[in-house]
């Protein structure tokens, strides 16, 4: 997706409005900055406002589309933070990128309004809600007012206990039904369609085999109507099935964001941004292809 340097933030949101409607939009990806000392792949890399911003402005060198920080872990058996905390890791690093890439989009990726609210003030665009609205319920509020897109995700339980034995009746029809409860639920408040993005939560109170089912019949969540986007990157499914440590999980994540694109995703999240953003582009010319 390309942008004008010369757009304000109402137009960035605007550009990627039109790219949701767009039947035959391609595939973004998004890279994740953590700006935390404890998340499962990255923690403390870039826990510090200096480093972040300079991995945030290699990302966009790769050529990334949207940048995702967040400043709580949300591994599994990962503890909560206050908002206050949270706005003191997140908000110099939101502040400083927006200054140095006016162009660039900017997600953020929180539970709570009130940080959510900080961030969109400070430059962010996209709000990227792992609770799909369940932790806070003023969250609809800052989104509904600010107009921004919205990234609601599935997920069984909270990151402090949702790997402790998953379990669903049916996977695609519960999950689906989640999402259908979120969308009215939004929708009622005053939210636009237009702003809706879906993720079906993979590794966040899933198995092994839901997280390999998710992608394998992700067209389903498809069907519903809204962008889909799937974090695949470096995740403990596919460190459990090729027995690799986390740091060692790129073709796994490279095999599972194709498929996934191919089956509909429409934003893939991930950390190694330089090597999916290729392969990003060559599954498009194949999914695309007359």
């Amino acid at each position: 997706m390309e942008l004008n340097p010369e757009l304000d933030q109402a137009l960035i949101v605007k550009s990627f409005y039109d790219w949701c409607q767009d039947p035959n939009r391609e595939t973004l990806v998004m890279g994740i900055l953590n700006v935390t000392p404890d998340s499962f792949s990255d923690g403390g890399l870039f826990y510090n406002t200096d480093e972040a911003v300079r991995h945030a402005l290699q990302l966009i060198e790769y050529g990334i589309d949207i940048i995702d920080i967040g400043g709580e872990s949300t591994r599994p058996g990962a503890k909560k933070i206050s908002e206050e905390e949270e706005i003191q890791r997140i908000i110099p690093v939101v502040k400083q990128i927006r200054e140095l890439s006016p162009e660039i989009i900017i997600s953020i990726d929180t539970t709570k309004s009130m940080v959510a609210q900080k961030a969109i003030q400070s430059g962010a665009n996209i709000i990227n809600d792992i609770s799909g609205f369940s932790f806070d319920n003023k969250m609809i509020d800052v989104v509904r007012e600010s107009k921004v897109p919205v990234i609601i995700m599935h997920m069984q339980g909270d990151p402090s206990n949702m790997q402790n034995k998953p379990v669903y009746d049916d996977l695609i029809i519960d999950i689906s039904s989640f999402f259908k409860s979120k969308i009215k639920l939004a929708t009622d408040a005053g939210i636009k369609k237009k702003q809706i993005i879906l993720d079906p939560g993979i590794g966040f109170g899933k198995t092994v085999g839901d997280n390999f089912q998710l992608i394998n019949q992700l067209n389903e969540f498809c069907k519903l109507g809204f962008p889909v986007m799937i974090g695949p990157s470096r995740k403990s499914f596919i460190g459990t099935t090729l027995n690799l440590p986390v740091d060692d999980r790129l073709e796994g994540t490279a095999a599972a964001v194709a498929v996934g694109v191919m089956n509909g995703a429409r934003i893939v999240r991930v950390h190694d941004v330089k090597e999916i953003k290729r392969v990003v582009t060559i599954v498009e010319k194949i999914r695309t292809a007359a």
